[in-house]
């Protein structure tokens, strides 16, 4: 057996050779080596991780990936509940099946890329999403001393390249709201025209709306749980605390349905079902599958109408900062995806710049030869 300052090595039965070391009062094995050379670099570089405050015990990452995710949910009472839905989601569709059974300490980056590049194959928004959690989670157990290091180093695999979504058109807009039942009507008109979540519209209460003004006031949205529980929270920013002018030819609309079907009195919703119940996202999803199918768009999703209103506004010459404060974006990048060009809209900038043209000149009425080139009149003072 070899001795030394910090811990030593000895030879087994076997014929290999054992790193024994004392740490935090405790005698610990780091495992075994061909040969004593390699043992002793082995123990070098664990007394220089200890002094360097990087020392990991292994036997901390001997947890499965599914166990720590457990614990670490049960850590996190912060999450909101539709933000916890989405991560128990992730976890048991996307992420636990195939990487749960494996140890934190025995998670490859080789692995997740494998797993990363079959995911992204099939679903590439779900894998998107689902990377983000595990790489989240990989660097808290990097926090927690658990592992040495993330075993997510995969570039990009994080961003979600979403399709660009449809719009509509302005007269799809119109018929898709008027073959919506008529107490939700308006959904529709809000949703693109004021460019406002789902979840804004359907939070909406009287006192937030002001038709003298002609402003609509977001400072709350009521959303859903998977089993249908109704959740009222504010905005995750300061930028969804927003206030926002309404379109005038959509204010006698806005006045007709709080006089027909709102709720009574200021903290009264806006939107309520045909008997006076708050209206569900079930109920709102049947009525929006059935308008879009019968106005022959299909392909659009509810959230659409926003994209539209919002496209719609920077064709309009909407700034990066009026989109921003109109959609409750906190970050420009959200906002500058409205901003892309449009062929109709290049045509009208090419209109635009036609008229600056001059008129006068004629071109391209016959090949004009170098001789025929009109002589500029000098200045007397310019002659040799």
């Amino acid at each position: 057996m070899a001795r030394r300052h910090f811990g030593w090595v000895r030879r087994r039965s076997s014929g290999r050779w054992q790193i024994v070391y004392w740490h935090d009062g405790i005698r610990r094995s780091g495992g075994t080596y061909q040969t004593k050379a390699s043992a002793q670099a082995a123990l070098a570089q664990i007394e220089t991780d200890i002094r360097r405050g990087v020392w990991i015990d292994v036997r901390e990452g001997d947890l499965s990936l599914a166990e720590y995710a457990r614990i670490w949910l049960s850590h996190r009472p912060d999450l909101a509940i539709r933000t916890r839905e989405l991560y128990e989601h992730l976890f048991n569709l996307y992420i636990v099946p195939e990487l749960g059974p494996i140890s934190l300490n025995k998670l490859a980056p080789s692995k997740v890329r494998e797993w990363n590049s079959d995911l992204a194959k099939r679903i590439p928004s779900s894998a998107a999403k689902s990377y983000r959690l595990l790489s989240t989670l990989m660097r808290t157990a990097v926090e927690d001393g658990r592992i040495a290091k993330s075993p997510c180093v995969i570039r990009g695999a994080s961003v979600e390249h979403a399709p660009e979504r449809p719009i509509a058109s302005p007269d799809e807009v119109d018929n898709l709201a008027r073959f919506m039942p008529a107490h939700m009507q308006l959904i529709v008109m809000l949703a693109c025209w004021c460019q406002l979540r789902r979840g804004e519209i359907l939070g909406l209460r009287r006192e937030d709306i002001d038709v003298v003004r002609g402003t609509i006031r977001i400072e709350r949205s009521r959303t859903f749980a998977r089993d249908g529980t109704a959740i009222e929270k504010v905005p995750k920013t300061s930028a969804g605390f927003r206030e926002i002018a309404i379109p005038l030819s959509l204010l006698p609309m806005i006045e007709s349905h709080l006089e027909r079907f709102s709720d009574d009195g200021p903290l009264g919703l806006v939107f309520v079902g045909e008997r006076g119940a708050p209206i569900t996202a079930g109920v709102l999803q049947k009525a929006w599958s059935t308008s879009r199918t019968r106005v022959g768009r299909p392909d659009l999703h509810f959230h659409d109408l926003r994209h539209t209103g919002l496209t719609f506004a920077a064709e309009a010459g909407a700034t990066t900062a009026e989109l921003m404060h109109r959609a409750g974006h906190s970050s420009s990048a959200a906002a500058l995806r409205y901003q892309h060009a449009t062929q109709d809209r290049d045509r009208v900038l090419a209109a635009l710049l036609e008229e600056r043209m001059p008129t006068s000149r004629q071109f391209g009425t016959e090949r004009q030869q170098v001789g025929d080139v009109p002589q500029v009149e000098t200045h007397p003072l310019d002659r040799g």
